[in-house]
């Protein structure tokens, strides 16, 4: 059972008043603390010593040089991961398949710095330069083979230190079968050499490890209300409006359908159907999708559209609009994803 806090039964409004020291929030006796003891585990069994240092933060990240990472706050208890998700639409992690999956990638950003991994030649020969500037945004190719696919939006791509986190955790998950998936791929030789660097490193404890907490939660005066006003910001995309020709093949203008529900309307009240659907099978965030969405709402009632027609149909070719305007806009060679 998460413990008892005052600000458990405090309105949204209420909450984002709070700083975020006031939320004494801890790992221990949280959902978190069996995840990052079965991430321990798997680290063991695959001979490693070392164990990454955890803390609760702001968001996920693991410092340069330092051997652990930090967990976003909201994880560390069931309100505050509500107040995420009416926040942003999504909680990142907020599942034990999906935090399992991140805490690995973290826990490679923590090996990586731990034995400084990244001044060795091979690795620069395999993975790039870890002193490549960290871009704001990058532009994948999903067709990709010379890196393996972990986390949502082939982060991979991002940064030589995000393939290498990322190749750790495919290595280090149970049954990910990686010889096999990957058999054929590029990125094939980037998991054989993790599996014969962590052979090398495993048995000893690393030499200079920092130990330091990097922005602590009990150490924030941030309120949540700030923190949530910057990280949409983030998230909210620069849209054009590319969608005038497409709404109207998929919806009406003519004048004897005047009296159908407006095609505004009719993608309201479909909004979050389809912007689930859509998030899980493109990857993107569902707060970037819902401003692509409301984009297209005020599209459609600036060209007063209607929605004509077997509404199943128009609910599947409106998915799929969708899902193409929002990979378009994101994977043509003058855009990319935010980092």
């Amino acid at each position: 059972m998460p413990p008892r806090r005052a600000w458990n039964r405090y309105s949204d409004e209420k909450l984002l008043a709070l700083r975020f020291r006031d939320l004494r929030l801890t790992i221990e006796g949280s959902w978190l603390e069996p995840l990052l003891d079965q991430v321990y585990e798997e680290m063991a069994a695959r001979g490693l010593r070392f164990r990454p240092y955890v803390w609760l933060s702001e968001e996920w990240f693991s410092p340069l040089g330092h051997g652990g990472f930090a967990i976003p706050f909201y994880l560390a208890h069931p309100r505050l991961m509500r107040l995420e998700r009416s926040q942003m639409l999504d909680v990142e992690g907020g599942t034990a398949k999906e935090a399992l999956r991140i805490m690995r990638h973290e826990a490679g950003h923590a090996v990586q710095h731990a034995y400084g991994l990244h001044r060795r030649k091979r690795w620069r020969e395999l993975f790039g330069r870890s002193t490549q500037r960290y871009p704001e945004y990058y532009r994948p190719n999903p067709a990709s083979k010379r890196h393996v696919q972990h986390l949502r939006l082939w982060y991979a791509q991002a940064h030589p230190d995000e393939d290498f986190a990322e190749t750790f955790a495919v290595w280090l998950a149970p049954r990910s079968d990686w010889r096999r998936r990957y058999a054929g791929w590029p990125a094939l030789k980037k998991l054989v050499y993790v599996d014969e660097l962590m052979a090398e490193i495993g048995p000893r404890a690393p030499a200079r490890a920092v130990r330091r907490l990097v922005d602590p939660l009990s150490r924030l005066s941030t309120t949540l209300g700030e923190h949530y006003a910057e990280k949409r910001s983030r998230y909210q995309p620069d849209l054009p409006n590319i969608y005038d020709r497409d709404l109207r093949r998929l919806f009406s203008d003519r004048a004897e359908h005047r009296r159908r529900e407006s095609a505004a309307a009719f993608i309201r009240r479909h909004r979050r159907e389809v912007r689930q659907l859509v998030a899980r099978w493109s990857g993107e965030y569902e707060f970037t999708l819902d401003h692509v969405l409301a984009d297209m709402i005020v599209r459609c009632r600036e060209l007063r559209l209607r929605a004509v027609g077997s509404e199943r149909q128009l609910l599947e070719n409106f998915a799929v609009l969708l899902t193409v305007k929002t990979m378009h806009y994101l994977y043509t060679p003058r855009d990319w994803i935010a980092l």
